[in-house]
């Protein structure tokens, strides 16, 4: 039997019934390929370069996390700067929760939370976050049916330790100074 979140036993009983489809095409035609019955994930795209912003721009990033995060180049250097003090794990989990936000698919939903909840949240995570108790039952209870605002209060919790303390530091650091140059 499969475990894990509510939507998941519903999911696995489709991939065994896609499984035996496959299987049974792939008992038809002999020259088939094990794709038919592993599909492979596609290749990510890309995103497009970040464009380097203005000093002007880097500049409201002082006062705005929000305008840090929401700028690609912003968000890269952030996150260089992060990985620079071993602390990356927050600004990861914020751009999860915000992929995990855009996702519409139930199934594909159910997914990216267990992984989430896997890498950030549980005990002993590999990028455990930082978040009380009260906040990790709360989104552990959210994660039963799991829906866009899952993640909502951690990742409130995560946005206000980084706006508190990450974002000072980086400010005074290096790689901004090199930006608003």
């Amino acid at each position: 039997m499969c475990k894990g979140l509510a939507a998941l036993p519903h999911t696995c009983l489709e991939r065994a019934k896609e499984i035996k489809t496959k299987l049974g095409t792939l008992l038809q035609k002999p020259d088939s390929t094990i794709d038919l019955i592993i599909p492979y994930p596609e290749k990510p795209e890309k995103p497009p370069k970040a464009q380097k912003p203005s000093p002007e721009e880097a500049l409201q990033w002082r006062d705005s996390l929000e305008k840090l995060l929401q700028n690609p180049y912003g968000l890269a250097s952030f996150c260089s700067f992060l990985r620079s003090e071993f602390s990356e794990e927050n600004a990861e989990f914020w751009v999860a929760c915000e992929d995990y936000k855009k996702t519409k698919s139930p199934v594909k939903m159910a997914e990216k939370a267990k992984k989430i909840y896997e890498e950030f949240i549980q005990t002993e995570a590999p990028k455990e976050v930082n978040i009380d108790h009260f906040t990790k039952a709360v989104t552990m209870k959210n994660l039963v049916e799991p829906s866009p605002t899952s993640f909502d209060m951690a990742q409130k919790r995560i946005f206000a330790l980084m706006e508190k303390d990450s974002l000072p530091r980086f400010v005074r650091s290096e790689f901004y100074h090199e930006l608003i140059k």
